[in-house]
């Protein structure tokens, strides 16, 4: 409601009124009996009172910088007061929390009982409290565990140094770590007043708009039209084939057995599956080493998986996912083969970025069972599940996926069937619209900085780097055999090619790769990227063209804007915020900036109109503004408004 109103007012003040003078100021005792989560307000709530009894495996924790604001009702100042200041600013900057075993560790849980006796012991530990059996424990006034104010000068320093690091572009890490000072210098309850203040100011920013916006959005992509609403229930999918071992068929089988799935996973001969079922081992020991994983959970998942060179095992698999590369023919007869080798109610799935689906499965008579299933890479480790559906898949199909998609704790999008469906679709200008820059003058190593200081966590050249030139090749052929009247032809990744790059695969792209160390811009991609202006020839009289820090980004995303206008007209998404989660999971578009619409909503359609039309009467036709990003602008309608006639396409979802 703040958000949608500004109006501050109705933002309840309980920091002082209700936390500090009623509960811990009272002359009776208060013990919080806590199960389950005790997030955010609860916590804070908990933290007031005078002690706290929790049962096992409870969650604590003061999540609210992950909503752009801090703790309120004087969580900033009770929790380093209680687990001490260490702790209690990794709580707050990570957003995540702890088990009440680790609470009960630390300071913040005073016993640990089974929920039967809950009640039952908490009620008398307040009893105890009143009777001074047990402590009388303020935690607002509590000094013990806050050390001296040099030590802890040191660790808000180095916290701050931090945040700046690994936050950037967000005021709610800073702002916390002030508070919590002003709380340790000048005393707890001028601390609270402080963080009153302050969490009112980042309420009404726009990172919290953003960010409320995408934890709502989330969770609206669990209801899907005609399939959520319909009565039916989910399957259970108890054993899962996936084929291919390459990458992204071995990060979804890693996927599948973190979350105890059972996994077959084929290729074409014994060479290959060692290979996939090699990298299956190296991610879990990835996992591993990086405390992710236990061992025991570790040596379960890998129980899980069997390797195979033929359809022997496919008899009675619930969900086959297809991983192989982009090729058309060997994806029809891999789904023809499928088709004949798993039971009826299998449903066959395909891992394909760009193919139509419909192509993908138009030699099989079952087409209400095939559904895209689009991870992003790596798979096991990119959050978003792009369901891909066509006009022929079946509600069962798409309801049995979504249920996959959260036991492997994805978050499942639900998308129409087009070329690049609707992630790679959306994005596909991005790549394009920096060649273009580069081509009439820009410096590469430019354009990475600034996307990166925009929010992404990398610039489009270094995640081709990552990507493989190999991928960039087929799907910028694959977009422009759809789009060619807005497909920008480059010939810099070949030229790199040619001159024997291959980025991060051989060590040598626009960067330098080396083991241990950070990429490095190379000098030397410099005249090859010189030979490709040449060919190209689009630079204004030959010359470099003059453009801002800021003209620079906004013309590398505002086509991917133009493409999300298509992408929604078309209906291939069912909402607009749908596409802000798919951007933001998927394509790693800054959180904090609310999604692709969500940004281009909070600049303005009407500047991103008007920007693309001057650039495309200069420098073409990628540029020209679709038709709904016309209308919205000139009619002065938001791009995340719903449309109020549907176009005719929209029936594909």
């Amino acid at each position: 409601m703040i958000h949608k109103t500004g109006d501050l007012s109705i933002l309840p003040d309980a920091s002082v009124d209700l936390l500090v003078n009623v509960i811990e100021d009272a002359k009776k005792p208060t013990v919080a009996a806590i199960a389950g989560l005790a997030l955010g307000g609860g916590l804070e709530l908990a933290l007031a009172s005078h002690a706290r009894i929790a049962v096992s495996r409870a969650q604590l924790g003061l999540p609210e910088l992950s909503l752009g604001v801090i703790p309120g009702s004087g969580g900033t100042q009770r929790l380093p007061r209680l687990v001490g200041l260490p702790k209690a600013v990794e709580m707050m900057l990570s957003s995540r929390p702890i088990m009440s075993e680790e609470g009960k560790e630390v300071g913040l849980v005073d016993a640990i009982v089974p929920l039967e006796e809950l009640l039952k012991v908490s009620k008398q530990w307040a009893l105890d409290i009143a009777a001074r059996r047990k402590p009388w424990i303020r935690s607002l006034h509590a000094m013990d565990k806050l050390g001296s104010l040099s030590e802890a000068h040191d660790i808000i320093k180095m916290a701050r140094q931090q945040a700046k690091q690994t936050a950037k572009n967000m005021p709610q890490h800073l702002a916390c770590l002030d508070v919590i000072e002003e709380g340790i210098i000048h005393g707890g309850y001028i601390g609270v007043l402080k963080e009153a203040k302050v969490f009112k100011e980042l309420v009404a920013s726009v990172t919290s708009k953003a960010l409320v916006h995408n934890f709502f959005a989330q969770r609206a992509t669990a209801k899907v039209p005609n399939v959520t609403d319909t009565g039916l229930k989910p399957r259970i999918a108890k054993k899962v084939a996936v084929i291919g071992g390459g990458l992204m068929g071995s990060g979804i089988a890693t996927a599948l057995i973190l979350s105890n799935i059972y996994v077959v996973l084929k290729e074409i001969n014994s060479e290959y599956l060692l290979k996939g079922i090699k990298t299956v081992e190296a991610n879990i020991r990835d996992l591993l080493s990086r405390k992710r994983l236990a061992q025991d959970n570790a040596d379960k998942a890998l129980s899980m998986l069997k390797g195979v060179i033929d359809y022997s095992e496919f008899k009675d698999v619930d969900l086959v996912i297809e991983a192989v590369i982009e090729d058309v023919p060997l994806k029809q007869k891999i789904f023809s083969e499928i088709e004949k080798a798993c039971p009826p109610h299998c449903i066959l799935a395909s891992n394909t970025s760009t193919i139509d689906l419909n192509i993908v499965g138009e030699k099989t008579r079952s087409q209400d069972r095939i559904v895209g299933a689009h991870f992003f890479s790596p798979a096991h480790v990119m959050p978003l599940l792009e369901i891909v559906r066509t006009e022929k898949t079946s509600p069962q199909a798409i309801l049995d996926l979504m249920a996959v998609g959260k036991t492997i704790k994805k978050v499942p999008v639900v998308v129409g069937n087009c070329t690049g469906f609707a992630v790679n679709r959306t994005f596909f200008p991005y790549s394009q619209g920096a060649h273009i820059l580069v081509n009439l003058g820009v410096d590469v190593f430019r354009i990475d900085r600034l996307i990166t200081e925009f929010g992404l966590p990398l610039g489009p050249f270094q995640l081709q780097d990552l990507a493989g030139y190999g991928v960039a090749v087929a799907t910028t052929k694959e977009f422009a055999s759809y789009f060619p009247d807005r497909t920008f032809h480059s010939p810099l990744v070949e030229l790199l090619m040619k001159n024997g790059r291959n980025g991060k695969n051989n060590g040598k792209g626009y960067y330098i790769y080396k083991k241990g160390s950070k990429p490095k811009p190379d000098p030397l991609v410099l005249p090859i990227v010189e030979e490709s202006r040449m060919l190209t020839n689009i630079m204004p009289s030959g010359k470099s063209i003059i453009v801002t820090d800021q003209e620079i980004v906004e013309m590398i995303l505002f086509p991917v804007v133009n493409e999300a206008c298509r992408v929604l007209d078309e209906g291939i998404v069912i909402r607009a915020s749908d596409l802000d989660v798919a951007s933001v999971l998927g394509m790693s578009f800054p959180s904090y900036r609310g999604g692709i619409i969500f940004w281009a909503d909070s600049i303005g359609a009407d500047h991103v109109y008007q920007s693309l039309k001057k650039w495309s009467q200069v420098y073409g036709n990628f540029y020209k503004p679709s038709s709904f990003l016309e209308e919205r602008a000139l009619r002065g309608i938001p791009l995340s408004a719903p449309a109020s006639s549907p176009s005719a396409s929209r029936s594909r979802l």
